[in-house]
């Protein structure tokens, strides 16, 4: 949570994209996370809600427990589905459904983690045209989603975690 913390108090209050963020936390863990990211954010964070419009300059977090899945007009979906990867939600489930409605227009980031969960989704994002960033492992918390990004995806950029809002920050222009 700390990265992406940082991430996200990095973003300026004009920027231009809606960001959606799936993070594996306990199905029974309460909104203080939210909160605390209003606190110290210049965007707005939010739980993504079933059937929801996705709006720029806004922060989602995938509810706990459920997957999240993106339509094609651009709205939210929750599923209890089975666990992907160990996970639900699961990045590969967020990321396959961003790649298909957003096709060029999606920047699909990897952070540390502990499994290999959103490798899959990341190659699905690079493959309809979007761009992909991973963190650099050498600085992660735990590598194994990282590695597993960067091994099965071949993203375009492998960045210190300070390096990734001032990229996110530039390719909104080219989004």
């Amino acid at each position: 949570m700390r990265v992406i913390r940082k991430i996200l108090t990095d973003l300026p209050k004009g920027f231009s994209l809606p960001v959606i963020i799936v993070e594996h936390i306990s199905p029974n863990s309460d909104n203080f996370w939210i909160k605390s990211l209003n606190k110290i954010c210049k965007l707005m964070v939010k739980e993504a809600d079933e059937k929801e419009k996705i709006k720029k300059s806004t922060v989602y977090i995938a509810p706990p427990g459920y997957h999240l899945l993106i339509e094609q007009d651009f709205t939210f979906s929750l599923s209890s589905d089975e666990r992907v990867n160990f996970s639900r939600p699961s990045i590969d489930v967020l990321f396959e459904t961003a790649a298909d409605a957003y096709k060029e227009s999606l920047i699909g980031i990897i952070l540390t983690g502990a499994n290999n969960d959103g490798a899959k989704g990341l190659k699905m994002i690079k493959k309809n045209g979007g761009l992909t960033i991973v963190q650099d492992p050498s600085g992660a918390e735990v590598d194994i989603m990282p590695l597993a990004a960067i091994l099965s995806a071949k993203p375009d950029f492998i960045l210190a975690i300070k390096e990734i809002a001032p990229k996110m920050i530039d390719l909104q222009k080219k989004i």
